[in-house]
């Protein structure tokens, strides 16, 4: 009977150094209020687009970044960004266009690719570069206008999909930047 009692004391007592063990680790989502990376997400400005590409992935960047609440008035961090699209067909068939003007309809694929700079505004630091690329594939009709709204629509698919991968690299990168030091005055 006393063997019994004692391990359920050791049993007790692991329990509790478990417990106090556990209550000692502190994991955090990457966007908690606590890291201030939210704040920091909300204050990133985008450069101006050049093409129709560049203006998708920026969109999306703005309402990922800000939750919604539109571009930063006085950004602190600010992110050049380049983005192109390629379209290709998956076949190297040499009847490809014999093919399309059957009615079947082709595979392919959009390939959307960007180049990004994350600079701090204050000093001109680069905190991240990259590049990054997203691949859409597509059924081509031999339709013209059906081609071309497939293309678009894939592009418009990849793009969003790419501005949602450089939004996490910004996150990590501007979660790993120092809390700025609170200076009390007299």
């Amino acid at each position: 009977m006393s063997s019994d009692r004692f391990l359920r004391r050791i049993g007790f007592v692991s329990g509790l150094v478990m417990l106090a063990f556990l209550a000692g680790c502190q994991v955090r989502p990457l966007y908690s209020e606590a890291s201030g990376t939210g704040e920091r997400l909300a204050a990133v400005g985008f450069s101006q687009p050049q093409n129709r590409i560049d203006q998708v992935v920026r969109n999306h960047l703005v309402f990922l970044t800000s939750g919604g609440a539109g571009e930063s008035v006085r950004p602190a961090y600010d992110v050049k960004l380049s983005a192109k699209s390629t379209a290709t067909s998956i076949l190297d068939d040499e009847d490809e266009d014999n093919v399309s003007s059957t009615g079947v309809p082709v595979p392919g694929r959009v390939q959307v690719e960007a180049t990004y700079t994350l600079t701090r505004v204050s000093d001109g630091q680069v905190l991240k570069s990259g590049k990054r690329d997203v691949v859409s594939l597509i059924d081509v009709s031999g339709q013209g206008f059906a081609k071309l709204r497939a293309i678009r629509d894939a592009e418009n698919r990849a793009a969003r999909e790419l501005a949602e991968f450089i939004r996490a690299e910004i996150a990590i990168a501007l979660a790993r930047e120092p809390q700025p030091q609170t200076v009390w005055q007299k």
